[in-house]
C-alpha cells in the first residue's frame, strides 16, 4: 500500500523538480534574459519609428511629387511627364529620388512615356519591371511591350506579347489587344491566324468598339481567301 502511495506521489515530485530547475535557470540567467528583452524592445521601437517617422512621410512626399507628372501623362505630354518641367519632378527624377516609395505603378508610367518618345528598348525594360497587382495595368504593360517590339520590327515577339496581354485577364481592353495581334499576323502574311483572332473578337467581344467593326475585317480576309 505504501509503495502505491509513493508511486502516485512521483509525478508531483517531478513537477516540483521541474519548477525548481526553471527557477534556478531564471535566477542564473536573469540578466541575459533582461538584456535580450530590452534589445528586442529597442529593435521593435526602431522599426516602428522608422515606419512612422521616415517611411510613411517619404511615401507621402513621393506621391505629392507624382501629381504633376501624372497630370502631364494624362495630357499626353510625355516628355514633361518623364523628365519634369524644371519646377516639378518627372517620373525619372521621382524614381531616382524616392525609389519604391513612389509606388509600384511608376515603372508603367516611365515605360509608356519612353514608348511614346521612341525609346523602345528602354520602354521594354521599364514595362517588364512593373510588378504591381493591378490586372488592367499589368495587361497594358504587356501590350506596351508588344508595341515597342513592333517598332523594333520584331513582329513575332510583338504578337506573343499582345496575345499574352489578351489572355492575361478578360477586361475592356482585351479586344484591342487581339486586334493588335491580328494586325501583326496580317503583316506577317499569316491570314488564317489573323482570321481566328478576328473571329474570337466577334464571338466574345461583339459589344466593344472593335467588335462592332469586326465584320468588315473578317469579310476582307474571307474575300481575299
Amino acid at each position: 500500500m505504501s509503495k502505491q502511495i509513493k508511486t502516485q506521489a512521483d509525478p508531483e515530485q517531478a513537477v516540483g523538480r521541474t519548477l525548481s530547475n526553471a527557477e534556478q535557470f531564471l535566477e542564473k540567467n536573469k540578466n541575459i534574459l533582461l538584456y535580450t528583452l530590452i534589445a528586442l524592445g529597442v529593435v521593435v521601437s526602431i522599426y516602428f519609428g522608422y515606419q512612422k517617422l521616415y517611411k510613411e512621410p517619404l511615401k507621402e512626399e513621393a506621391l505629392g511629387q507624382m501629381f504633376a507628372a501624372e497630370q502631364y501623362f494624362r495630357l499626353d505630354s510625355f516628355a514633361l511627364a518623364l523628365n519634369g518641367d524644371g519646377n516639378a519632378y518627372g517620373f525619372l527624377q521621382i524614381r531616382d529620388e524616392y525609389g519604391s516609395n513612389a509606388g509600384k505603378i511608376l515603372p508603367f508610367y516611365i515605360g509608356y512615356c519612353q514608348l511614346h518618345l521612341g525609346q523602345y528598348e528602354e520602354a521594354i525594360a521599364s514595362l517588364q519591371s512593373y510588378k504591381g497587382s493591378d490586372e488592367i495595368v499589368a495587361a497594358r504593360a504587356m501590350a506596351g511591350i508588344g508595341d515597342a517590339y513592333v517598332e523594333l520590327s520584331n513582329l513575332e515577339t510583338a504578337c506573343s506579347w499582345f496575345t499574352k496581354a489578351a489572355n492575361y485577364r478578360d477586361n475592356s481592353y482585351t479586344a484591342r489587344y487581339l486586334m493588335k495581334a491580328a494586325a501583326v499576323r496580317e503583316e506577317q502574311g499569316n491570314i488564317d491566324d489573323a482570321l481566328k483572332l478576328y473571329e474570337r473578337i466577334k464571338l466574345n467581344y461583339s459589344q466593344t468598339a472593335e467588335g462592332r467593326e469586326i465584320d468588315k475585317y473578317i469579310a476582307r480576309l474571307t474575300i481575299d481567301k
